[in-house]
């Protein structure tokens, strides 16, 4: 298993196992589907862009950019983890959320967030492992599969 930085020629790969989790799950709220280009320019964008590679494929991706916009919140920090489902459960997911929250803190991040659906038990349970707190539950904000769905904040301090 390498992490490293994400690169441009990652991207296709990204878009692949990341957009069957856009249409059928509720990993993320999105309903649209990322291309190539899109993912490049957040790879270009971001201030960190970590890919897994397991066997020398790209199988899952971490990312963080600034929770919400304006000075105030430099030192805040939401982030993205995604995983193509051959890579769950080894370790792939804690592995690129250990380089992303080093990053992160040498970066002077001093609060990460995490926006985890309610529904997705598996995405609360794999952030309070790392240490995130459950810091807040906001009622029917998200809305994907004809129905509205909690979002769960959690957070960390680095």
């Amino acid at each position: 298993m390498i992490i490293r930085g994400a690169t441009q020629h990652d991207s296709a790969a990204i878009a692949a196992f990341w957009n069957p989790q856009i249409r059928e799950t509720v990993v993320t709220f999105n309903s649209v589907e990322k291309s190539p280009e899109e993912v490049a320019q957040m790879i270009a964008e971001r201030p960190c862009f970590l890919v897994v590679e397991i066997g020398g494929t790209v199988l899952g991706f971490a990312t963080y950019d600034q929770f919400r916009g304006g000075i105030g919140y430099a030192h805040t920090m939401e982030h993205t983890v995604i995983l193509a489902p051959e890579a769950s459960g080894q370790g792939a997911g804690r592995a690129l959320m250990k380089v992303l929250m080093d990053h992160a803190r040498a970066a002077d991040t001093h609060v990460l967030v995490a926006g985890v659906c309610a529904e997705n038990a598996t995405g609360v349970a794999f952030h309070s492992a790392l240490g995130f707190e459950k810091v807040a539950v906001l009622p029917e904000v998200g809305r994907k599969f004809d129905r509205w769905m909690d979002l769960v904040l959690m957070q960390k301090r680095l």
